[in-house]
């Protein structure tokens, strides 16, 4: 990874060779970078966490990620043809500056928690695996990622992003495959925990996961910022399409893990760490473990570059005044290792993924689903409006969160939801949004 960074360094001539890989990634590296980008330790540790008290419903967790995906099938060449480097950049062309400004640093704040979710994965990889101090494991890799994506910029990450989607398919299904063939007892008597719904995990909860997680995947500046870089619009539309897919089948294979997982070790649950690793280096021949470190590290590196990258670019922007300027390589490195060092210190401090995830996630989903995706609809709100959509809808769906996670649950979630229709009440308020310029032409040619 290191030496990959190093070699793409050298083919940096411009800002958009740094920032979206000169806009030239083909149909497999952006479907490479989508899939490594999802795939990270929430995707992979995290299912496979949740299946020992949710079972066969953890598969939820990556099949409300593919639902994402598939609902931002027809919006994709939208987001190809009017983004440029970031999402804010985006909102800020449908809500103005301010909204941009706002949008710029809630969403780099709450990316500090998805970079420190991947930091936790790989440094309890790193621990169940080998034994390495949790901390040193933390700053290990925190190392690694923040170098060689400082130094090679999008189109490290696009080569990297490609070769470890390979590794993290071919080394869950290898895994999968080898315990399916292996073990008698059949995948479905495991547990009794059962799909879609049981104790563990209700329809209320995939009502509050559809709206917390899924959106991100259909308004997500990661998500985003892998579009930005597709070669063409359709380029970017079967790339979307066909991670959408991939995810479908690869939910089950990493909850058929972590439910044996639970089926070896029934008080798995009660033990500090991954599900995972414990049960996989008691099952596995050492090649089959080494194919999975391999796997897992791959899917955390991956996601953190990408994460990184994303938030310091976003931020990079308003402080550059424009990230064609010429000191905005410069600041985007300098607040990359700023940023990379804050993760760093959140993940020595929370070790749950799941627990940093969800909670970054529920601070943008809640400010940003509405106002972004009524804006590529082509409705236009004011200023004063939009603002104060985004900071009420954020901090509503993030208090109504830490309820949630401090044990009144369906309280938490209905205020989440409310976070939702109070961000949408308000940006809809007073009279009646516009539509854009583009948006009246198309609606004039259909008529």
């Amino acid at each position: 990874m290191i030496l990959i960074g190093i070699f793409s360094a050298r083919k940096i001539r411009s800002e958009g060779d740094y920032y979206v890989a000169g806009k030239r990634g083909n149909l497999w590296q952006i479907t490479g970078s989508l899939l490594a980008t999802i795939l990270g330790s929430s995707a992979i540790l995290g299912t496979a966490d949740l299946a020992l008290t949710q079972g066969w419903a953890a598969s939820w967790l990556l099949l409300c990620a593919s639902a994402g995906l598939f609902l931002l099938v027809p919006f994709s060449m939208v987001v190809r043809r009017q983004g440029k480097y970031t999402l804010p950049q985006m909102i800020g062309d449908f809500y103005g500056i301010e909204a941009k400004m706002i949008s710029s640093f809630i969403i780099s704040f709450a990316w500090i928690g998805i970079i420190a979710a991947q930091i936790i994965g790989a440094a309890k990889i790193l621990n169940g695996f080998t034994g390495l101090d949790y901390s040193i494991g933390v700053w290990g890799s925190g190392a690694v990622f923040i170098f060689y994506t400082v130094i090679g910029g999008q189109i490290s990450v696009l080569k990297t992003d490609l070769y470890q989607t390979a590794i993290i398919l071919a080394g869950v299904l290898i895994t999968a495959l080898y315990i399916l063939f292996s073990e008698p007892v059949s995948p479905m008597a495991m547990t009794s925990l059962k799909f879609p719904f049981n104790e563990g995990f209700r329809a209320f909860d995939l009502v509050v996961l559809l709206l917390t997680y899924s959106t991100t995947f259909v308004v997500g500046p990661d998500i985003y910022s892998r579009i930005f870089c597709a070669e063409n619009e359709y380029i970017a539309r079967k790339s979307v399409l066909i991670s959408a897919i991939v995810l479908i089948p690869f939910s089950l294979c990493i909850t058929f893990l972590g439910v044996f997982a639970a089926y070896k070790f029934p008080g798995l649950h009660l033990q500090k760490g991954s599900a995972l690793i414990p049960v996989m280096v008691s099952t596995l021949p050492e090649w089959g473990v080494g194919l999975l470190i391999a796997a897992l590290l791959s899917a955390v590196m991956s996601s953190a570059s990408t994460a990184l990258l994303t938030s310091a670019t976003i931020i990079s922007d308003p402080v550059s005044k424009g990230l064609e300027q010429q000191n905005s390589l410069r600041n985007t490195k300098v607040i990359m290792l700023i940023i990379g060092i804050l993760s760093i210190i959140l993940a020595l401090n929370v070790q749950s993924i799941i627990q940093s995830l969800l909670i970054a996630l529920t601070i943008f989903s809640g400010a940003f689903i509405v106002p972004t995706a009524t804006g590529l609809l082509g409705f236009r709100a004011s200023k004063i409006r939009s603002g104060t959509a985004m900071i009420a809808g954020g901090v509503i769906a993030l208090t109504g969160k830490i309820i949630a996670l401090n044990g009144e649950n369906m309280f938490g979630n209905l205020l989440i939801i409310t976070g939702f229709v109070l961000n949408a009440l308000i940006l809809f308020s007073g009279n009646r949004p516009k539509l854009s310029t583009s948006q009246r032409k198309i609606n004039l040619t259909s008529k």
